[in-house]
């Protein structure tokens, strides 16, 4: 750390002692000891119990895709960084990190190649070469799934994926039940086995009550901020009402799109993420009551049975000029 030297003059000190040197150190002037690696571990901690219900839901091919694309997702880090000539980096686990959301967002019978496509574009195309970790405009794992989706929409048809292939598993995906069939579909599903991730999906994103306290263990431990997670699920439920309002027979409540889809896990691991998102308290607020707002207006009336990618996606694109909305400052210029 350079350092330089001030030097007070001698008419300032009428005691007559002389001219005093202060060393003054160039900020930052403190570090409290945290470490961008252990943030990245409590993630994963936090992600633990949806990661394990889903594990005893879908059995072994999932734990074969979250192990398969957090792998990759390490791997392609360590290659990126050997082709820039850049430090290793997969020690601090972000890329673990990545690797991780990325799987818990994919249904348990994705392919292999599925895998290895959509880690590359999370770490390569949505991190690297925008320089690293810190530098990305938009949250890496959603934006591999959302081209992911684009390009082969067949296999997040989770109703598709799950239910014709010999997992054992019965049951449907909601939110493509309500988008075909309306709300008459929405009877078979109990808001309690909804919570309880009684429902097709994601590997990590169907078990709402993990979700939930992986989401409230990072936001007491000050590693992901609650105006975004809040008001990004404000935005879903208060959308959500108004269409229901408008047509019960057509839109789901509230509640339901609360508990199904990406929601939760969007709202308290994709959201929040540190370089997409703003740091300002109204733009925080603004930018999840819009992604929430948005993602029922893609769920209702667009093409897409889920708008969580999307959405959010569209918000990291205003972040930049929504940082730019901050109070007056207190007082008048004299």
């Amino acid at each position: 750390m350079n350092s330089e030297k001030l030097v007070v003059p001698h008419a300032l000190f009428p005691s007559g002692k002389g001219e005093k040197k202060l060393v003054v150190a160039h900020a930052p002037f403190w570090h409290d000891g945290s470490k961008i690696s252990t943030k990245n571990y409590h993630i994963m901690l936090a992600a633990l119990p949806a990661v394990l219900m889903g594990i005893v839901q879908y059995g072994a091919p999932a734990l074969r895709v979250i192990a398969f694309a957090t792998a990759c997702a390490m791997i392609w880090e360590l290659v990126m960084n050997l082709v820039m000539r850049k430090p290793f980096s997969t020690g601090d686990g972000s890329a673990a990190v990545t690797g991780l959301l990325l799987g818990m967002l994919m249904p348990a019978t994705a392919a292999w190649w599925i895998i290895i496509l959509g880690t590359f574009i999370a770490i390569v195309v949505g991190k690297q070469i925008f320089g690293g970790i810190g530098f990305n405009p938009l949250n890496p794992p959603l934006l591999a799934l959302a081209m992911l989706l684009i390009s082969f929409k067949g296999v997040f048809d989770f109703n598709e994926a799950l239910l014709n292939y010999d997992l054992g598993f019965a049951m449907t995906y909601p939110l493509a039940d309500v988008k075909h069939f309306g709300t008459a579909a929405i009877d078979k599903f109990s808001l309690g086995n909804l919570f309880m991730g009684k429902q097709a999906g994601g590997i990590g994103c169907t078990f709402g009550l993990g979700l939930g306290a992986g989401g409230l263990y990072l936001m007491l431990r000050g590693y992901t901020r609650w105006e975004i997670s809040l008001s990004f699920l404000a935005g879903v439920f208060v959308t959500a009402l108004l269409f229901n309002i408008s047509d019960s027979t057509k839109y789901a409540g509230p509640m339901f799109h609360l508990f199904t889809g990406y929601t939760l896990i969007a709202a308290f691991f994709l959201a929040p993420e540190d370089s997409s998102s703003p740091v300002n308290l109204i733009p925080m607020l603004i930018f999840g009551a819009l992604a929430g707002l948005m993602t029922v207006l893609i769920r209702n009336i667009g093409a897409y049975v889920d708008g969580v990618p999307f959405s959010i996606l569209l918000m990291n694109l205003a972040n930049p000029l929504l940082d730019n909305i901050r109070p007056k400052a207190i007082g008048k210029v004299v």
